[in-house]
Parts: C-alpha cells; structure tokens; sequence
C-alpha cells in the first residue's frame, strides 16, 4: 500500500493571527486581574481603531451593540480580533475583512453563545453595512447569545 505524505499549510494571515494570539495570551497573563476588564476594553478599541475606515465603523458600530445589550461581557482581543467574553470563553467575536482578506466582514459566535434553535441555527453573519434593522437583529443575538 503506498502512503503520500501531505503538509498542512497556513496562509500568511493565519500564521499571523496565531502569532498574535500568542502574544495576546503572554500579555493577559501579565496583567493585574483587577485591571483586567478595563485592559482588555482599551485593546479592543486601539484594535478597532487600527481597522481600515469600513471594517472600523462595522468595528465601532458592533462594539456599540455589543456593550449596549450584554455589559456583563468582558471585552479581550482574540486572534487580533475584537471579541466578547464570558467567564473567560469567547461568545461572540468580529472578524474585520482585511484580517483575511475577505470581501466582508464576519460577526461569529461560538458555541458557549447559547443560539441553539432546532437542529440547525446560524453562527456566523457576513457584514458589509449595518442598517438599523441590522442592528437590532444583531443586540437581540448577542443579548441572547450572553445569556
């Protein structure tokens, strides 16, 4: 039986984001926890404010949404990207469309986000603007989602 051998290969912006998850992950654990919180909000927005001019309002906007409807979520910086927190596990995270060079923009949410509808429900959402309607959809998931 002949066997290939294959390699796993990660695209630049791959390794890139796990680098920067590496760093993220160093520079939590040198944190005060009592300045934690307040940390994390201010390189969630010195992330956003890093973002081309689209991907920044959606960031902007998204943040907005996010601590108008679940204040009780911690934000922290997740793979370099804006994400939403509770009690340490990633609920919700936006993905700007540079981070990979996508046409859009995504909204996601991972499991411990508490969506479940059926068999079968949404987790990710590609954003390219944001309408009112689009905002309200958005607050009442991430209110859902932050339980």
């Amino acid at each position: 039986m002949a066997t290939t051998k294959s390699t796993v290969a990660f695209s630049a912006e791959e390794r890139a984001a796990m680098k920067e998850h590496a760093r993220e992950l160093k520079t939590t654990a040198r944190r005060s926890p009592r300045n934690a919180k307040a940390d994390g909000e201010q390189d969630v927005l010195a992330k956003i404010a890093e973002m081309d001019e689209s991907d920044r309002i959606l960031g902007e906007r998204i943040h907005a949404i996010v601590r108008a409807n679940a204040p009780h979520l911690t934000a922290k910086l997740w793979y370099g990207m804006p994400a939403y927190a509770r009690d340490g596990k990633i609920v919700v995270h936006f993905q700007c469309a540079a981070k990979f060079k996508s046409r859009y923009a995504t909204l996601g949410f991972s499991d411990p986000a508490q969506l479940d509808d059926g068999t079968v429900w949404p987790v990710a959402f590609a954003l390219t603007t944001l309408t009112a309607d689009d905002e309200a959809r958005i607050g009442a998931l991430v209110k859902k989602a932050a339980g």
